[in-house]
């Protein structure tokens, strides 16, 4: 079995495909945090016949990625972030820390089944209460907007003086 570890940013994931038997890394990849190279991930990951994927922070960060791979029909697990700073501080003696290292630590945890949890694809009230979140918070962002908008008119535009 191969776990394939996956360090999750804003703007790119680093992902490691670690041997669960030996824990040595077999190949990295960093991609985009874009649709397209998901799927040049999921090609990438295609030469491991039998594999699992170790998302760390699967439900912050990770959560775009890891439900993309459900969806597809991958098993993917969540490791904490802490667990994988554990892990990178015992095998690597501290403070060294790099993408590819986070990915693999995250591929140990799962392989050494600490930390983690399996995960299972979101159901649609979980799909509709995130598109809720959502609108909440632009409807809030266009309020405070047009808020701001009003304050700095209000200053700047002359007010005509009443007369008593």
């Amino acid at each position: 079995m191969i776990t394939i570890g996956v360090d999750p940013h804003k703007l790119s994931h680093t992902a490691t495909a670690v041997d669960d038997v030996t824990q040595r890394p077999l190949a990295s990849l960093k991609i985009e945090s874009t649709l397209r190279d998901y799927g040049r991930l999921l090609r990438w990951a295609g030469r491991f016949e039998q594999r699992r994927w170790a998302v760390e922070n699967a439900r912050g960060l990770g959560r775009h990625l890891a439900q993309w791979l459900l969806a597809r029909g991958e098993a993917v697990i969540d490791v904490p972030a802490t667990a994988t700073a554990r892990v990178r501080q015992l095998s690597r003696g501290g403070r060294r820390k790099n993408d590819v290292i986070d990915a693999a630590a995250a591929a140990s945890v799962a392989a050494l089944h600490g930390d983690a949890a399996a995960l299972s694809p979101e159901d649609s009230s979980t799909v509709l209460s995130l598109l809720e979140e959502r609108r909440a918070n632009l409807a809030a962002a266009r309020t405070r907007s047009v808020n701001q908008l009003h304050a700095l008119l209000r200053d700047l535009l002359p007010v005509a003086r009443r007369r008593i």
